[in-house]
């Protein structure tokens, strides 16, 4: 990358100081101006501080005058001078990218982790991805998913030494938010992070900042550790952050108000387990929005999911890969200030997906008999897996095959009642995925045999059989066991049928089914075989006429 000129190079620095302070004076006395502490160590001499650690050898008289020195010529070891930041050298040090994850850009490239970030240069992260920047002092900045961050100053001032030295830094948030974990070490001047509303000052501390490009702008900051100065870009209006609150500071003037950070959040509802692609969840303690994020890792660097989700609504993740993740939830106020962090891990496994059922269909019913299971396959696995149980929750498991190659799988349960099915894929390498749903079904009995036949006063046949007073039952009578040549066909409410008896003697075929209320109906009966004698009572009354003939 190409080095910025001197002269921009100052530049950085002139605008981080007054950043930082508001102005900057020309006299080493001017009030307000941003000044160092530096501690003479035992091997500093004046020609040595104005050769590696003031801007020039002249430089040295401003400061004797400042510190009003007895001696201009003498300094002592322990001895602590207040120095002027613009009498100091500066010299710009990269910061680095340490880690990546997801879509994560520089200038519009894609960076990898390793790669440093200069004075100027811009990290953005995509709905997807974060990434940890890491400046010279050891602070670290977490930028989560959907963020834009730059650094606008980043140098070592006076000397490297950490008595007549130490870095200054200046961030700015243009999107999004970061997480700040300042390192506690010598610094020229406080770390800080501007936004297009707000300056955030710090020595040593964890904080969060989030810019809410809404109408009027407003720039959140929770702290969690050390102490914060949250200040109006003007430096009018302001107030201080400790440990435990956080305020909001828009830009219609008002003075930010300190608010007490909310209790982190019961995650005792999430499962420690999901088994589908798409991982959702109800938070049912939680009356207000909370910030959900999702990462690769427990300390939250490698974040991939980053939502906020209102109250009362299920949360939902998409995109996650089978692997252990770590979630982590926070409240927000009114204010849109975000409380104390609530974090849990869990594993996702949802793969292979489980084989889509084709049949029987939920709620399906069906006579006892084969059953025909069908499904369509996931072409990312080998075999199927195939569940039946009496109960829901699979603990009363009647059928339990593996390694099912096909499509379909033919079973006869031989009792009637509720059953439950279910499928899962397993891969060739033997790695099993998740059973998918659960799916209802009911056997219901096969009909009684009818029992009947011709009436003991020879002019009805009379039909009966079992049936529940609930359902409605439909017969039939044939000349034929095909009943093709159906002579009688009625709809009952009873089971029991009379019908008179068919004047053509011979064999006849009887059958029924019933029809539930919710439908359902039953396969025909068995057929009851019904011998019709010929009537020989007309031809007995016929014979005195033919005697008397």
């Amino acid at each position: 990358m190409t080095r910025r000129p001197v002269a921009q190079r100052a530049g950085a620095l002139h605008a981080l100081a007054l950043a930082c302070c508001g102005l900057l004076g020309s006299a080493a006395h001017a009030a307000g101006e941003p000044m160092f502490e530096l501690t003479v160590s035992p091997r500093d001499t004046l020609i040595g501080l104005s050769r590696n650690t003031f801007v020039n050898a002249r430089a040295w008289r401003e400061v004797a005058r400042l510190n009003r020195l007895p001696d201009p010529n003498r300094i002592q070891p322990g001895q602590v001078l207040q120095v002027p930041l613009r009498l100091l050298r500066s010299t710009p040090v990269a910061a680095q990218v340490t880690s990546v994850i997801g879509e994560v850009r520089v200038g519009g490239v894609p960076v990898q982790a390793g790669s440093p970030l200069n004075e100027g240069q811009s990290l953005q992260t995509g709905a997807a991805g974060s990434a940890v920047i890491e400046l010279a002092d050891g602070s670290r900045l977490r930028v989560p998913p959907s963020s834009l961050a730059e650094v606008v100053a980043s140098q070592q001032v006076g000397s490297a030494s950490s008595t007549t030295g130490g870095f200054a830094g200046l961030m700015r948030l243009v999107r999004g938010s970061v997480e700040v974990l300042a390192a506690k070490v010598r610094r020229a001047k406080p770390l800080e992070v501007t936004t297009p509303t707000a300056v955030v000052g710090v020595r040593g501390t964890h904080y969060r900042i989030h810019l809410d490009d809404a109408t009027p702008a407003a720039t959140r900051s929770e702290v969690l550790e050390g102490l914060v100065r949250l200040d109006s870009t003007d430096r009018r209006v302001g107030a201080d952050l400790h440990a435990g609150f956080g305020a909001a500071l828009t830009g219609d003037g008002a003075a930010p108000a300190a608010v007490a950070l909310q209790a982190a959040p019961d995650l005792s509802a999430v499962p420690e387990l999901f088994e589908r692609p798409l991982v959702r969840f109800a938070l049912p303690s939680e009356t207000a929005a909370v910030r959900v994020q999702v990462a690769q890792d427990a300390e939250f660097d490698k974040v991939v999911s980053d939502q906020q989700v209102a109250a009362g609504t299920d949360v939902r993740i998409a995109g996650l890969d089978d692997a252990r993740w770590f979630l982590r939830v926070r409240r927000l106020d009114g204010q849109g200030i975000e409380g104390y962090d609530s974090a849990r891990p869990f594993v996702l496994k949802a793969r292979p997906e489980p084989p889509a059922f084709s049949a029987p269909r939920s709620g399906a019913k069906q006579s006892i008999g084969p059953i025909a299971f069908a499904w369509a396959p996931n072409i990312d696995a080998a075999t199927a897996r195939l569940q039946v149980a009496r109960d829901a929750a699979f603990t009363q498991i009647v059928v339990d095959r593996e390694g099912l190659g096909g499509a379909a799988q033919q079973l006869d349960l031989g009792e009637a009642g509720d059953y439950f099915w279910r499928l899962a894929s397993t891969r060739a390498d033997g790695d099993r995925g998740p059973y998918g749903d659960a799916q209802r079904f009911e056997l219901r009995p096969l009909p009684e045999p009818p029992q009947g036949g011709l009436a003991p006063d020879g002019k009805s046949v009379l039909l009966s059989w079992g049936g529940r007073p609930e359902d409605r039952q439909q017969v039939e009578l044939a000349r034929d066991p095909e009943f093709k040549d159906v002579v009688a066909r009625a709809e009952l409410a009873t089971p029991e049928w009379a019908v008179p008896r068919p004047g053509n003697p011979g064999t006849y075929y009887f059958r029924y089914r019933s029809v539930e209320p919710d439908g359902f109906v039953s396969p025909y009966s068995s057929t009851l075989k019904i011998e019709v004698p010929r009537d020989w009572r007309l031809l007995l009354l016929l014979v005195p006429v033919l005697l008397a003939l």
